[in-house]
């Protein structure tokens, strides 16, 4: 069965996993870095965000980890959850919980972002944001005998750029 990956910001709780139980020794960016190379293997990720416990649990970390995709995510919670992904001790993995009730709007993702959804999902690194090239052909209106033609032109990059959506 396909997946729809939408180009907006992925905020439903099956593409949110909760990573816990990391260990206090390295630091939240040393984390961050691990964290990203051994679930990114699983789909494209969104964001991943590593905060310290709360101060009445003992020492250490905890993720949040956001993927486009939900299958991704399932994927990753399954082949993740109590396994020793980096540390000596193994980590638990949960998909997110938040209840459905609360109905949030989709946010459009910044250009940048789409782009490297689009990469990731077709496969290749030719996009662009700028028309290159525009050519008119020629067209007959209705009820007239002879044609109409519209002359050739063509934009050039520098001429004309589409708006960053940001």
């Amino acid at each position: 069965m396909a997946e729809l990956v939408p180009f907006a910001v992925p905020i439903e709780s099956d593409k949110t996993l909760l990573v816990w139980e990391l260990s206090s020794g390295p630091t939240a960016e040393a984390l961050h870095h691990s964290l990203f190379t051994a679930f990114s293997q699983f789909g494209l990720l969104y964001s991943v965000r590593v905060f310290p416990n709360a101060a009445v649990a003992h020492p250490g970390f905890y993720a949040v980890i956001k993927f486009y995709s939900a299958r991704a995510a399932r994927r990753a919670q399954k082949a993740c959850d109590r396994k020793q992904l980096f540390q000596k001790s193994p980590v638990k993995v949960r998909l997110g919980t938040r209840h459905k009730a609360v109905q949030h709007q989709a946010l459009a993702l910044n250009s940048s972002r789409c782009q490297e959804l689009a990469n990731y999902y077709f496969g290749f690194n030719g996009w662009s944001k700028r028309i290159i090239k525009v050519h008119c052909s020629p067209w007959k209106q209705c009820g007239q005998e002879e044609e109409e033609y519209l002359s050739d032109f063509s934009l050039e990059e520098e001429e004309f750029r589409l708006p960053e959506l940001d």
